[in-house]
Parts: C-alpha cells; structure tokens; sequence
C-alpha cells in the first residue's frame, strides 16, 4: 500500500529561492482619493507605529505561512519569511477634490474615535492633498474645489507625474506605490483607445471621453515605474495598454474591487455551498450605508460599475456550466440603497435559498453590520507591502498583473483569456504558495499521504 501512495504520488519540488531586494529605505504610499478608506489606513498605521492599536485584519502583521509537513511545526509570521517593508519607513501623500488635510477628513468620515484621532493628529494634519484630477462626468454626485486644471488629458497626466517626482524628493522615499482609494467612476467598457500605448497617448491629447480620472492616475504611476493597485470596480489598470505599459516598466498591477463586506461573505459561504454539493435558487443581497461611497453609488452609472463586480462573484464560483442541476438556474440581485444615518457602518443583508438531498429547499439569511473602512484598511496595507515586494522580486515584477493578490478582490484581474479565481480560500493558498515559491519553500499541496508511509 505504501509503494502505490508513493508512486502515486506528486511532490512539489523545492524551487531556487527568487532573487528579491532588500527593502532598504522609505516606502512612499501615494493614494487618490484621501476620504474613509485612506485615512482610516494611515491614520491605523500611524497609531499601530505608536503602539496605542494593533494590526487586527492584516495578514502581513498578523498572518503565518506553514513550511514544510505539519510534524515540522514551522510556521513563521509572514512579516518575518518575506522580505517586507517596515511600517516605520512608510511615508504618505494623495491626491483629493477637497482640500482637508487627513486629520480633517479623518474628522468628516466618522470611521474611528475623536479619542484615537486625536493621538495622531500631528501627523495627520501634516499630509495635506495635492489637487485631483476630477471629471464630474465619472462620479456625478460629489464635487470639490480641489482640482487640477489642464488643457487636455496628457497634460494633467504630466501634473501627476510632476507631483509623483515632487513627492519621491521631497520625502526622501526610495521606492513608490499607488493604491487606488477613490470614488467609484460611471461604467464603460473597453474602447479602442485603450488597446494600446501609442494609441492611448494619442486619445489623452485629444481629451477622449472614455479615458476616465483613474486611468490617468494609472497611466501616469506606471509611465514613472511605479505599481498600481486598483480598489474600485473602474477600469483603470485591467486594460490592454496598461498591461503592456506595467510590463514593459516592470511596474506591477493588481485590482479591482477591495472585497471587505457583503462580497467577503460570499466568498467564504459558497465555497462551502460548492464542496457539499448544495444547490442554489436565489441569493438576494442589499446594502444600506450612508458615507461617500453611498452617495456616489445613487448615480446610475457608478452603480452599474460596482453592480458587475458584485455580480460576477457567485457564477465563476458555482461554476454552473460544470454543475447544471445544482448552480444553472439561480437568481443573483444585489441592491445598494444609499441612507446616510448609517454612516461608514455598512448594513448588509443577504436571503439565500438553498436545496439539499432530493431538492428539499432550505433558507440562510445573513445581516451584517460591518464597518466598511475598518475592514478595507488592513487590505490596503497589505497590498502596499505586497506590491512593494513584487516590485522587488526579479520573479514578479515582470508579469504585468499579479494575480496571486486575487485575495483582496471582489473582480479579479487576470491574463486574457483566463477565468478569475474567486474562492477565497483557494485565493489565500495561491497568495502563500507565491510566497513559499519565492523564498524556495516546497509548495503546500495538503495531501498528506506521506504521514501513512
């Protein structure tokens, strides 16, 4: 029996450990868009650094990686196996419409406590916006007086990328990365002035309209070597030109979507769903919240492009077309209803009818009060520290799109032609698979048949 387990058997083999930088001096945080999501992630950073909170959330503080068979017993922090940057050397600026500094704006957002805001405010007050570049035709419902002006859009794309230069000097930082904080901008789809970069250049002399702001953000961080990752639903980074251009300056890109609430618990209850073979009739889900990212999403257009990242979640996970009588005729709606007593404490509500042995139908109903920034700042730090990583990993720098963040996504970014991943805990195993991969630990496949030889 022991000779067939092993014969069986495939055995990841130990891969040359990739060459990756040393992450020697500061790393500077450049983020569009300064509203809940960025100041409740600098403003945590900054109280963990005081040692007044810790890093609940993040799986590069907080996370482990097992190495090698469980009789092993080596499971070092993730911080402490890959190289990553210290959060002492991170230093911060943005990008907004208006032109609070972040102890304000942390102030009007209403995520965290006047207590602990009050304990970084020195450093807060210091980062002060730099001014946007906005188009009221993408994000309809809010308007600001902090806005760049230009004669078309390749001027204000070398604005940004004066201001990226200006910063890099100015704080004295050695490397660089863009995280994408930002509204979320009306839906278009891919037009031929993003199919490449000569092309692209051209439509961005001639103020083409289906280049949108966060485009511009992109085409600017990317044109200087810098990543860029994409935390709305827009399109921003998952466009052909972006792709040539990320590989062609090896600078990394990853989106879209941070997933914090309703979608999170998708991905951990229909894995569960698909693994028992549990059938689906209809998943309804509808939010209620009332911060910016609420009033944006009353526009129509904003709507439709966080409706398609919401949507697309269930059917790449079910797989209906591999499993027809279980998953080929389900209801998905999502609804999202703007109501600003609730704030940045999001509300969402899901009604699952599901069917078991013999078709016999059943119910779940899930009501979760999340808080939308708190979940999503620990996701912009890790995709900070990661993409600062795979910048200075010979492997991954490369590659254009890093797929293994796939974890952090509500819509995934993929090769072409490849379905997204969306199981999140298949997700999380291609995350540390990569990390093991660098650092030429043996891949963890959990077959386990070597504990019975």
């Amino acid at each position: 029996m022991a000779t067939r387990q092993k014969s069986a058997r495939t055995d990841s083999k130990k891969h040359n450990s990739s060459e990756i930088q040393s992450p020697k001096g500061k790393l500077g945080v450049m983020i569009p868009g300064m509203g809940a999501v960025a100041t409740t992630f600098v403003a945590g950073v900054e109280a963990i650094r005081k040692g007044i909170a810790k890093p609940i959330g993040s799986v590069t503080q907080m996370g482990t990686v097992r190495l090698g068979k469980r009789t092993d017993a080596r499971s070092p922090k993730i911080k402490e196996f890959v190289p990553l940057a210290s959060l002492d050397d991170l230093v911060f600026t943005g990008w907004d419409i208006f032109d609070d500094d972040m102890y304000a704006a942390a102030k009007n957002a209403g995520v965290l406590d006047r207590e602990l805001l009050d304990q970084v405010k020195p450093f807060l007050s210091s980062i002060k916006p730099r001014k946007a570049v906005f188009d009221h035709n993408y994000v309809k419902k809010i308007d600001g007086p902090n806005v760049k002006k230009g004669k078309n859009k390749m001027d204000l794309a070398e604005q940004v990328r004066a201001d990226i230069r200006d910063f890099k000097k100015s704080s004295g930082a050695t490397r660089l990365i863009t995280i994408w904080c930002g509204s979320t901008e009306s839906y278009i789809e891919p037009t031929a002035a993003h199919q490449s970069l000569k092309v692209f250049e051209k439509a961005l002399i001639q103020n083409d309209e289906n280049i949108a702001p966060s485009m511009i953000y992109a085409y600017a961080s990317l044109m200087e070597g810098v990543p860029f990752a994409n935390g709305a639903p827009n399109l921003t980074v998952d466009i052909p030109v972006m792709h040539e251009l990320s590989r062609k300056n090896n600078a990394p890109i990853c989106g879209k979507d941070f997933k914090t609430g309703q979608t999170l618990i998708k991905t951990i209850l229909a894995p569960g769903f698909k693994a028992r073979m549990i059938g689906l009739n209809g998943w309804f889900s509808t939010n209620i919240l009332g911060n910016r990212d609420g009033e944006v999403l009353e526009d129509p257009g904003s709507f439709k492009t966080k409706e398609e990242s919401k949507l697309s979640v269930l059917e790449h996970i079910l797989q209906p077309e591999l499993y027809p009588d279980l998953y080929g005729n389900f209801t998905h709606k999502v609804r999202i209803n703007y109501y600003p007593p609730r704030g940045d404490n999001k509300e969402g509500w899901d009604n699952i009818d599901i069917f078991g042995w013999l078709g016999y139908p059943m119910q779940i109903k899930v009501d979760f009060l999340c808080r939308d920034s708190i979940l999503a700042a620990p996701i912009v730090l890790d995709l900070v520290l990661f993409m600062d990583l795979a910048h200075r990993s010979a492997e991954l720098r490369g590659l254009g799109i890093q797929e293994w963040l796939s974890f952090y996504f509500k819509s995934p970014m993929t090769a072409p032609g490849l379905y997204p991943e969306h199981d999140l805990f298949i997700q999380l195993m291609k995350l540390k698979n990569t990390l093991r991969h660098l650092r030429g630990e043996e891949l963890i496949t959990h077959l386990g048949l070597e504990y019975y030889d």
